[in-house]
């Protein structure tokens, strides 16, 4: 094999490995063969919302190992079809064989990120809050772009958007704003932005023009089932009624429609102002602190399983994830993977497809990925 094919078969099987190690590979086989059973059984047709989760999960776990099998095939294939042109000295075999290992090396690297995304909550929607850190009007401008940055990514994705929460800076940005994102794997793809993410830039709001570093914090979390129990005593939660706020329209009300619970023992903020009815912003209130301690619960799981380096540990402002450099250059760098990137300054969030694959990856490895500029 030429050292051209034997390149493009180390990058498939290392995009291959990855995924059996993301899925526990012998694991994924008996879960899928014991789901396979369940979808035969009709007793499971008698609850139709456990039959849809059985069926979600079935689909899955179905279109990851059969990536899997379908590219360690095709790689098969691919190469007999290279040996069989260099055994016969048929250099227009060779050439389209090696085409072949190099268009399955870059469906390979595509196609792991899909099957990664395998855990138990990856394929629900998000809720994904952005929190302005200290620095005033700096830090709060900061936090409304990484919101924007969100927000593009997520439509340009064909997920759906909506502001369930906000609160405008005092001149400019926001202090805090909660988005809800729905779409297919929307928390399997968002969850790795959950940390601090810092930027450097010459400031616009100083005079002097002086290089200024702003800080803000962003938290992702999924949206849960209504079959999954989470159990919440009324005596936890302080419960606080407010108008709601922003920079017009449905988010300035003139009643105390707005709702912020704090759950006392674990000290999880959440609230939401996004309809004008008291009662249904508590009701998304609600549903967000549960969607919060079945997130807690999940990271708690899957410390047992990769171990603290590399699961979600709480955000402090201690521990920056990106770090994004502006003016005259954009230059982002993910402090976790080390990839860089370099984007025009009206596609920065154009940078968070390679970095979100990068955490995803060295989620599973807990290795940092190779650096390389992303266009």
């Amino acid at each position: 094999m030429r050292a051209e094919g034997q390149a493009h078969i180390d990058r498939i099987d290392a995009a291959l490995a990855l995924v059996r190690k993301s899925l526990d590979w012998d694991r994924a086989l008996r879960r899928l063969d014991e789901l396979n059973a369940r979808v035969e059984d009709p007793k499971l047709w008698d609850n139709p919302k456990e039959a849809e989760a059985v069926m979600r999960e079935r689909r899955r776990l179905d279109a990851s190992i059969g990536t899997v099998k379908t590219i360690a095939q095709e790689k098969a294939d691919a190469i007999e079809f290279v040996e069989l042109g260099e055994s016969e000295g048929d250099d227009g075999t060779v050439a389209e064989g090696l085409a072949s290992l190099a268009a399955l090396a870059e469906r390979a690297d595509a196609d792991k990120v899909q099957a990664l995304l395998a855990g138990e909550a990856d394929a629900s929607d998000t809720y994904l809050e952005v929190h302005a850190g200290a620095g005033g009007t700096e830090s709060q401008d900061w936090a409304q772009m990484l919101q924007r940055m969100y927000t593009r990514w997520a439509e340009r994705h064909g997920y759906k958007v909506e502001l369930v929460d906000y609160h405008a800076g005092e001149q400019a940005g926001i202090k805090s704003a909660t988005l809800l994102i729905k779409g297919e794997n929307a928390y399997g793809y968002a969850k790795t932005e959950s940390g601090v993410h810092r930027l450097v830039r010459i400031s616009p709001y100083d005079s002097s023009a002086r290089r200024h570093t702003s800080f803000s914090s962003v938290w992702v979390y999924p949206v849960i089932d209504d079959d999954i129990e989470i159990e919440i005593k009324e005596s936890d939660l302080k419960i606080d009624t407010y108008r709601a706020s922003g920079a017009g329209g449905q988010h300035v009300n003139t009643t105390d429609s707005a709702v912020r619970i704090t759950h006392i023992p674990t000290g999880i903020i959440v609230a939401s102002q996004n309809d004008r009815s008291q009662h249904k912003n508590r009701a998304t209130a609600m549903g967000m602190l549960k969607a919060r301690m079945y997130e807690a619960e999940l990271a708690k799981r899957e410390a047992e399983t990769l171990g603290e380096y590399q699961a979600k540990t709480e955000i402090g402002w201690g521990h920056q994830i990106r770090s994004y450099v502006l003016q005259p250059y954009q230059l982002v760098k993910d402090l976790r993977t080390g990839v860089t990137s370099t984007a025009p300054d009206d596609v920065l969030d154009g940078a968070l497809d390679p970095f979100m694959a990068a955490a995803l990856s060295q989620r599973v490895t807990g290795e940092k990925v190779a650096v390389e500029d992303v266009d």
